[in-house]
């Protein structure tokens, strides 16, 4: 079914307006997925926050120009499902996931910073991890030292509290020897 002028416009609209604020498009040939499958490709982005979308190439192209995603204009070719996401790694990963799963998925390109990426690049950006492992990791990385130093200060409290507990038990000894000795 074809769209007439003002539907066009207004899906070139709405996928201008998802570019705007995604960092990341990820494209991918859905030729011989079943409905089934596109639907639960469509949940997993939707779960992750990406915009997913079948578009007619020249209503992408009329979208994502004048945007970072102008770059990937040439590989807008063939039946495509469009990811585009916020977060940097989401719409690659949604993709290059459910593909490995797949077979009748295929990455072909993307964008990213401005930069065109083709299928390897899509996958190799899928393959870093999210911004909440990251600042797991990097939270972890920053409470390392602290608690080695906290673990190294309780155990020198420790070896000092043993040391001064065998001080105070040979000198509450030393008086009972001498009273044992004074009664003998």
């Amino acid at each position: 079914m074809s769209l007439n002028r003002n539907e066009k416009q207004t899906v070139v609209t709405e996928v201008a307006a998802q570019a705007a604020r995604a960092q990341t498009l990820a494209l991918a040939e859905y030729r011989g997925l079943t409905v089934e499958h596109l639907n639960a490709l469509r949940k997993q982005a939707r779960e992750k926050g990406v915009y997913l979308h079948v578009l007619k190439n020249t209503l992408a192209r009329r979208a994502v120009s004048g945007t970072p995603f102008e770059v990937a204009a040439e590989s807008m070719v063939g039946p495509l499902i469009y990811g585009f996401s916020e977060d940097a790694v989401a719409a690659a990963k949604v993709i290059a996931d459910f593909a490995r799963g797949n077979d009748k998925l295929v990455v072909k390109a993307g964008a990213y910073a401005g930069k065109a990426l083709d299928a390897a690049g899509v996958k190799a950006l899928a393959s870093i991890p999210s911004k909440e492992v990251l600042l797991s990791q990097l939270l972890g990385l920053m409470q390392s030292p602290v608690s080695r130093l906290a673990r190294v200060v309780a155990a020198l409290a420790e070896k000092r509290g043993e040391g001064e507990a065998a001080e105070a038990a040979p000198a509450e000894a030393a008086p009972a020897d001498a009273a044992s000795a004074e009664s003998a």
